[in-house]
């Protein structure tokens, strides 16, 4: 088995080269075809509970520092749902650092825009969050902050495509008469976690991903709240100074998810551009060189075409011939 050490946002783990007999799925069956360390150490902790009492004694005595949630997160999180724990308190204590750990690894992610921690959330979501039975084994607090973790992040690890049966499972929250339903509480952690985006390329997938929020229902605090958040990265200048590629992105998520209105809001976006005139140079200078590439690749298209027509005419002369 071969093996290199990693080191990414003061957290250090292995990626293993190799496939393994511990019951993980094979490097070629992964999507970026490697395996981390800390998935083998999390399957033996399961199988030899005994080997990971030692590191959960230094754990707690470590309890205050940042780095020690991580650390039972990426260890101990199968361990918790699959090895019986004695004691209330410990289960309420190890249930809230995993909330507390999952969501600072997963933000390691963010920043560098990689998915080094993609297993982590693929076992949160599918073998816990979709498993009523696991659900239990948690406070009922530390559940209710798991699922608003999963939203927060479900975009970005592209798992969309479990949205359905997730919001089926939504636990219930003590205010959801003021705030609403599943789709509800899901939107707003998605409107928060986009608000706290500053890497661009994470921000335009976020973007691009939300197609999915398209003809949902939601209230209408929660609908004003989702527009709001869209309409900020349609502006250049503060508080976010987005970029062009985030603004376009922004528009085009906009307009697809809330289509009324959809030109009375150009047309106020438009009247406050021309309200600065420093803007001007850079806005008819991108205008100009859209206009150009948009003509240079409908001629260069159009004249591939011709010139296919005309291959193809002498094919088929030929043919008869």
């Amino acid at each position: 088995m071969k093996w290199r050490l990693f080191g990414n946002g003061g957290i250090l783990f292995y990626k293993i080269l190799s496939t393994n007999n511990e019951g993980i799925a094979p490097v070629d069956d992964r999507e970026d075809g490697h395996l981390c360390f800390y998935e083998i150490l999390a399957h033996h902790y399961v199988k030899v509970p005994q080997s990971g009492r030692r590191i959960l004694e230094l754990i707690v005595q470590l309890w205050s520092q940042s780095f020690a949630a991580n650390i039972f997160a990426l260890l101990f999180h199968r361990w918790l749902f699959e090895v019986p724990l004695e004691g209330k308190e410990v289960s309420l204590r190890y249930s809230s650092a995993l909330v507390q750990g999952a969501t600072n690894v997963f933000w390691i992610d963010i920043q560098t825009n990689t998915r080094y921690f993609l297993p982590l959330y693929h076992y949160l979501l599918e073998e816990v969050a979709l498993v009523p039975d696991q659900l239990i084994k948690i406070s009922p607090q530390a559940g209710r902050n798991l699922f608003c973790l999963l939203s927060r992040f479900m975009l970005f690890y592209d798992q969309d495509h479990l949205l359905t049966g997730f919001l089926g499972h939504f636990p219930a929250f003590p205010n959801s008469f003021l705030v609403g339903g599943a789709a509800d509480y899901f939107v707003i952690e998605l409107t928060d976690q986009l608000q706290k985006l500053k890497v661009e390329p994470v921000l335009l997938h976020y973007l691009s991903r939300m197609t999915i929020l398209q003809g949902w229902e939601l209230r209408m605090s929660t609908s004003t709240r989702l527009k709001s958040c869209l309409y900020s990265f349609t502006s250049p200048g503060g508080p976010a100074y987005p970029t062009r590629a985030v603004r376009h992105a922004a528009w085009n998520t906009l307009d697809l998810l809330f289509p009324v209105g959809r030109y009375p809001r150009h047309v106020i976006s438009l009247f406050f551009r021309l309200l600065y005139p420093w803007y001007w140079p850079s806005s008819c200078w991108n205008f100009v060189m859209t206009c150009v590439s948009t003509i240079y690749y409908y001629i260069l298209n159009l004249l591939f075409s011709i010139w296919e027509n005309m291959r193809r005419r002498d094919h088929q002369r030929m043919h008869r011939e």
